[in-house]
């Protein structure tokens, strides 16, 4: 598996706000588009017949002051939705990881880190706040990506030490049968 370059992974990013700010030395960071709490009734079965997604209920962004530009949300301990102004393409053999940026972290709020193939449109999460309270600005750069190259068959040719079919345990021999 091959950690892919910022610059790289910008490449498979649509919706960047400013590729200047969020393209790291591995990672790309994603900025807030929405904020939904969670409608309080989701429900998993195990053939998926009864299924149900949680809803989802915008949470109003607010201006600190008349002249702002950007708005802020205010969010409450708990669980909410988060859609993100980028979106993901990857090829089939790359994953991406989402994880929390650490400056969400230490404001008290995180996600959990997710796994992502395909294309993703739009890149959410679920986002838990655990602080009483936390403001998040619109646009916020709260999480990042990180898309890893799979390296397939290639690594078993590769990798070092006995062939496959030297690997495979031998047979034993038969016996012949003793005749009365």
């Amino acid at each position: 598996m091959e950690l892919l370059a910022g610059k790289d992974v910008a490449s498979r990013i649509g919706g960047m706000i400013s590729p200047k700010h969020q393209i790291h030395g591995y990672a790309v960071a994603l900025s807030v588009k929405t904020i939904y709490a969670v409608d309080p009734t989701g429900q998993v079965d195990f053939g998926g017949g009864e299924y149900m997604a949680a809803g989802k209920l915008p949470v109003e962004a607010m201006r600190r002051n008349r002249e702002d530009k950007y708005t802020w949300w205010e969010l409450d301990r708990g669980g909410y939705f988060i859609e993100f102004n980028e979106t993901l393409e990857l090829a089939a053999d790359e994953i991406a990881v989402l994880e929390p940026d650490e400056r969400l972290i230490r404001a008290g709020a995180s996600h959990p880190p997710i796994y992502l193939r395909g294309r993703v449109m739009p890149v959410e999460t679920l986002l838990s706040v655990d602080a009483s309270r936390v403001a998040i600005k619109q646009n916020a750069r709260i999480s990042r990506v990180r898309v890893f190259r799979l390296a397939g068959n290639q690594v078993a040719a590769a990798a070092p030490g006995p062939s496959p079919a030297a690997a495979e345990p031998a047979k034993p021999e038969k016996k012949p049968k003793k005749r009365k």
